[in-house]
């Protein structure tokens, strides 16, 4: 695994994971004069006070920009709350205290987007392939699909383990929002669809097996 791209400034040291970048353009909309994909380098984290850099960096959805203090500025704080918010049309969106096993390690991070087409090429996370096949799925979930409630009101860490041939098997208590965040609920130990072809999206229904899924 290639580690990530390091742009530092004379404050803030901003880190770029090409693997991870979906191109959300989060951090171009937010901030151009640090942020300028037509320019090389394309990170100046010296254009912008730390803590300005700092917050447009933590709107980054997927986790592949992040960024390192060096003037006694605040770190990234862990959200006191996990959350898994659908995208219509594409990927799982997750926020927390993440412990995500890949093939290679245990990532720890407090943002990250996951795929829930079948089709990245970089799982568990989201490479952008929903787009590329036409993905759909309007975002939502019904309350009354099969979910356990949580048995603890608190978070801790949420651990994310993609099973063999199988779903995204969450450990931990988090809410889970539709895209349109009118839907949501508190729960634990939820398996998620990343095949692609589950009947109760964004919950596994074992359609995998039929499908062949194989990742």
């Amino acid at each position: 695994m290639s580690e990530p791209r390091r742009y530092a400034g004379e404050e803030v040291v901003v880190t770029y994971d090409a693997k991870r970048c979906i191109h959300a353009a989060e951090c171009v909309r937010g901030l151009r004069s640090v942020f300028d994909p037509d320019r090389r380098p394309w990170v100046d984290p010296s254009a912008e006070p730390p803590a300005r850099v700092a917050e447009v960096v933590m709107r980054c959805p997927t986790g592949a920009l992040h960024f390192e203090r060096l003037d006694g500025g605040a770190e990234e704080p862990t959200p006191a709350r996990n959350m898994v918010t659908v995208a219509p049309d594409g990927p799982l969106h997750l926020r927390g205290n993440l412990e995500i096993e890949t093939p290679e390690r245990v990532v720890h991070d407090t943002r990250a987007t996951l795929c829930r087409c079948g089709a990245s090429a970089n799982k568990p996370f989201c490479d952008g392939s929903h787009r590329d096949i036409g993905f759909s799925h309007d975002g939502g979930f019904a309350l009354g699909a099969p979910i356990a409630p949580p048995a603890s009101d608190a978070d801790g860490p949420l651990r994310v383990r993609p099973s063999r041939r199988g779903p995204l098997l969450l450990s931990g208590v988090l809410e889970i929002r539709s895209a349109d965040l009118q839907t949501f609920a508190r729960i634990q130990h939820p398996a998620l669809c990343r095949c692609g072809h589950s009947g109760l999206k964004p919950f596994c229904d074992g359609t995998h097996h039929e499908v062949g899924f194989d990742r």
